[in-house]
């Protein structure tokens, strides 16, 4: 979260969203593509009755069920993996959270999918935020994540999903933005 100065005064606070140009994506489309690749060489090779790549052995492999069930695979394969590279030119989840004490707004923005509703965009009075909430799950499935209580409304989770924050860091963010905003922060024991 960066705070953004103008004159003498702070007034605005804006965190960038990665989104899903994350590292994790791209290693995670590359490696379905290339398992989803090998599938469809070995059932090609099991149809044809050769090995494609000398390196892989598929003569022993009959064509029907096991190669036209590798073509299988290698379909979804290359579907998954064309959704995860799609979403990544599209920069799915991309955006920011802001908050503007000059024109008392808290605005989230996101880009979503391509359509009508690709720009993603809600904006609240800031004097109608009541708390900065953070809450910590430990055990097998750990959660650490930041949310914004607003009245009258659910909870806004400003985290990203997927990559957690360490203890000292969501509670750093969680003081700057409750300092920012003068409110107080729930969930902290």
């Amino acid at each position: 979260m960066t705070i953004s100065p103008d004159s003498t005064e702070n007034f605005l606070f804006r965190e960038q969203v990665v989104g899903s140009r994350r590292l994790s994506n791209y290693w995670w489309a590359s490696i379905i593509f290339l398992g989803a690749f090998g599938f469809f060489i070995v059932g090609l090779s099991s149809y044809l009755g050769f090995n494609i790549l000398p390196f892989l052995n598929a003569t022993e492999i009959n064509f029907f069920p096991q190669g036209l069930v590798m073509c299988f695979y290698s379909l979804v394969g290359f579907l998954l993996s064309l959704y995860l590279w799609l979403i990544i030119l599209w920069s799915v989840g991309e955006g920011y959270n802001e908050f503007n004490k000059k024109e008392g707004t808290f605005c989230i923005f996101r880009w979503g999918f391509p359509g009508k509703n690709r720009r993603i965009q809600l904006t609240y009075a800031l004097k109608d935020i009541e708390a900065v909430r953070v809450e910590i799950k430990d055990g097998l499935n750990p959660k650490r994540a930041l949310y914004i209580q607003i009245k009258g409304k659910p909870d806004i989770p400003l985290t990203r999903i997927g990559e957690p924050l360490s203890l000292g860091e969501l509670e750093r963010k969680a003081a700057e933005l409750a300092s920012f905003l003068q409110v107080s922060i729930e969930g902290l024991q």
